[in-house]
């Protein structure tokens, strides 16, 4: 029997890649030691061992004092994120406590905020095993390939291999702070076009569509404040800096309050809803079965 030979490994080991970060942060092999609560020596033969699998140089040695090298400092940066996903692959395990099941969910940050957090407490209390752990998300990448087990955006669109479920119709709402406006509402859509417009930067067309919608030539109102999620919108209107046209379910609560106001009677309603997006393969998991089936409930029982 033929036995191939055994490879040398290259890889570096945690202990080295963190006695190497620790004196890049302190500049020398005793202060590194004692952060790190090992010896001096158990610090020195880390760092040459891993010199020796690199083959270079990563400080140089002047006086008591370590100088990273170019390649200690191209190093640094990467073995400075493995060790940061080290940490939080660690405490996302850790994370399991007694839940026997995690669910990962990538959702829209507004989204999670203002239409899904507040009705988890229901959830967690049919299903207290479950555990749910939620990545903002303002773009999204291939769900299969992201390590999600679903995700919460705006589409219309039925990938084969994939199922989905639609949750919330996208209605768009013109809405400021009372103090913004004199009246409650503006019925003449063009009024709007005299107050500051608050902007989208990642649907930076909305304004336009409402306006065209209205049969209003608009080409000016792309100017004002401009945010990169419609949380932010809101706050923007609370601020009185402007009028948003946000979803409704963003400002249900501020409408409700008296904090902010419609500012035009009119909703604008667009095609793609915002929509449970899961590769076929969750539906094998029985907790994101039940999280589904609870998530369809829901949605039925506000309708």
């Amino acid at each position: 029997m033929n036995f191939s030979p055994m490879r040398t490994s290259y890889q570096p080991t945690i202990s080295e890649l963190q006695a190497f970060v620790a004196c890049m942060e302190k500049g020398s092999v005793t202060s590194a030691a004692e952060a790190l609560a090992l010896t001096q020596s158990t610090v020195s033969r880390s760092l040459a061992l891993l010199e020796e699998k690199l083959g270079v140089s990563l400080f140089h040695r002047v006086r008591k004092r370590l100088v990273p090298s170019d390649a200690g400092r191209l190093f640094a940066t990467d073995a400075r994120a493995i060790l940061r996903h080290l940490d939080e692959a660690t405490v996302k395990t850790m994370a399991f406590g007694g839940r026997t099941e995690i669910l990962n969910l990538a959702v829209l940050p507004t989204f999670a905020s203002r239409w899904l957090v507040p009705r988890l407490q229901a959830f967690s209390s049919l299903e207290p095993a479950i555990s749910l752990n939620i990545a903002a998300r303002l773009v999204f990448g291939g769900v299969e390939t992201d390590g999600f087990d679903a995700a919460i955006r705006r589409t219309d669109q039925r990938p084969a291999g994939f199922g989905s479920l639609a949750l919330e119709d996208d209605r768009l709402l013109a809405v400021a702070s009372p103090r913004l406006i004199e009246e409650d509402t503006l019925s003449d859509a063009s009024a709007l076009l005299r107050l500051p417009l608050l902007q989208q930067a990642t649907r930076p067309t909305l304004w336009l569509e409402w306006f065209r919608e209205a049969g209003i030539d608009a080409r000016d109102i792309l100017r004002g404040h401009r945010f990169d999620q419609f949380a932010t919108v809101v706050e923007g209107a609370l601020a009185g800096l402007g009028v948003a046209l946000v979803p409704d379910f963003a400002v249900r609560r501020e409408l409700e309050a008296g904090l902010l106001t419609l500012a035009s009677p009119r909703v604008m309603r667009l095609a793609a809803p915002y929509t449970l997006v899961y590769p076929d393969r969750s539906t094998e998991r029985p907790a994101f079965a039940r999280f589904r089936s609870w998530l369809e409930e829901s949605v039925k029982g506000a309708r």
